[in-house]
């Protein structure tokens, strides 16, 4: 696999950075009283802030572990400062909480924050992936659970959903409880703030969202209730634009930790120039000139990220995901990652081109996609074998 060896110019940077990680979790580090804060040495060290009422501090840049198969990334974050990791119970078919297991056993359990996601099911299912998942770690509990990919106002107060996590913390495997959303974000916040369920919220949120402001408003109620704000989704769908790809992935990231109410985000990454990338932002988040420019006209452009509004679902006639089918083209054209978008569409039983029997589409998207076209494009990947997808 490319970059398996840590390069020595990522080694010595990711070591002395290292020595500064110490000013994370030492104690005598003066805290304030507003919840949240950044703590900065004179040469712009790591930026950290509390998540929520967890007492959790974390750097503003954790580690979206998702597509990583690199065990020696997750030892140069560590080395880093890195030290929130962020994995689920079906990524990589399990293979991806294995490689974290495997690696962060050889290091204090204090020493880093693990989240898992599991999606929603009967409590006795829920709980026995949750099992499944620490046996994968080689951990008695996690950090932070969420229940994966939640939508709608009823799915957060679900007394199902509610129960299965609470059971899971008061058996000691999950020190902190909460839920992950791609889709319809400002009611699911609203009914987490409602229920006083929910200690932490993993939530899309980047600059190209047609609802970033009714969101923005949301996060911050989220935050002054003692919720922790996890966001996600920072690059608006993978790729920003063909030139200067390194400065167009800054903007979007400091365009989000601009707000003090996103408590840490967890960028994907995948091999050594992105966590390079990510170290960077972690000490400095003044947006330049040239990043500023980037996002008042990259905001303008359509790109490939949907806002799963699921406005669309109703008028069409076969109430197809499209939310979640957008999610996979995302995945594929965004981040070029195609077997987890084959993942994602197999895990709705997505036939090759749905639209194929429909004379004509009902269904009208409020960003201008074409959305028979796209889910024609993207559901063809259903039947290309894995070893020919990345």
């Amino acid at each position: 696999m490319k970059n398996k060896n840590l390069s020595r110019r990522v080694f010595l940077k990711a070591s002395a950075l290292g020595a500064t990680g110490a000013l994370i979790t030492n104690p005598a580090v003066g805290h304030n009283t507003s919840g949240y804060f950044d703590k900065r040495s004179n040469e712009g060290i790591i930026i950290s802030r509390k998540l929520g009422k967890t007492g959790l501090e974390l750097p503003v840049v954790s580690f979206g572990v998702m597509r990583a198969d690199n065990s020696n990334l997750i030892k140069a974050a560590m080395s880093a400062g890195i030290k929130h990791f962020d994995t689920a119970h079906g990524y990589q078919n399990g293979n991806n909480e294995k490689m974290l297991g495997e690696v962060l056993k050889n290091y204090p359990r204090q020493s880093f924050t693990i989240a898992t996601k599991v999606r929603p099911a009967e409590k006795s299912k829920f709980l026995k992936d949750l099992d499944t998942s620490l046996e994968r770690l080689k951990m008695d509990y996690v950090d932070i659970l969420y229940v994966h990919a939640l939508s709608s106002r009823e799915e957060v107060l679900s007394k199902s959903n509610i129960d299965a996590l609470q059971t899971a913390k008061k058996l000691g495997k999950a020190k902190f409880i909460g839920y992950s959303t791609h889709s319809n974000e400002p009611e699911t916040i609203e009914a987490a703030i409602e229920s006083k369920a929910y200690e932490v919220i993993l939530t899309a949120y980047n600059f190209k969202q047609d609802h970033k402001d009714l969101l923005t408003k949301r996060i911050k109620e989220a935050s002054k209730a003692g919720i922790g704000i996890v966001g996600m989704k920072s690059m608006a769908g993978g790729k920003l634009g063909k030139e200067d790809k390194k400065m167009h992935f800054m903007a979007a990231i400091k365009w989000v930790l601009k707000n003090p109410h996103v408590h840490t985000i967890i960028p994907g990454i995948t091999n050594f120039n992105e966590l390079e990338e990510n170290m960077s932002v972690m000490n400095n988040l003044n947006l330049t000139k040239d990043e500023k420019a980037f996002l008042s006209f990259a905001s303008l452009q359509q790109g490939i990220y949907c806002n799963g509004c699921r406005e669309c679902i109703e008028s069409c006639r076969k109430k197809l995901p499209i939310p979640d089918m957008m999610r996979a083209y995302m995945y594929a054209y965004g981040y070029e990652e195609t077997k987890k978008a084959k993942q994602e569409l197999l895990g709705l039983a997505i036939a090759e081109n749905p639209c194929v029997d429909c004379s004509s589409c009902t269904v009208t998207c409020i960003k201008g996609f074409n959305i028979p076209e796209k889910l024609a494009d993207i559901s063809r990947i259903t039947n290309v074998p894995d070893e020919f997808l990345a």
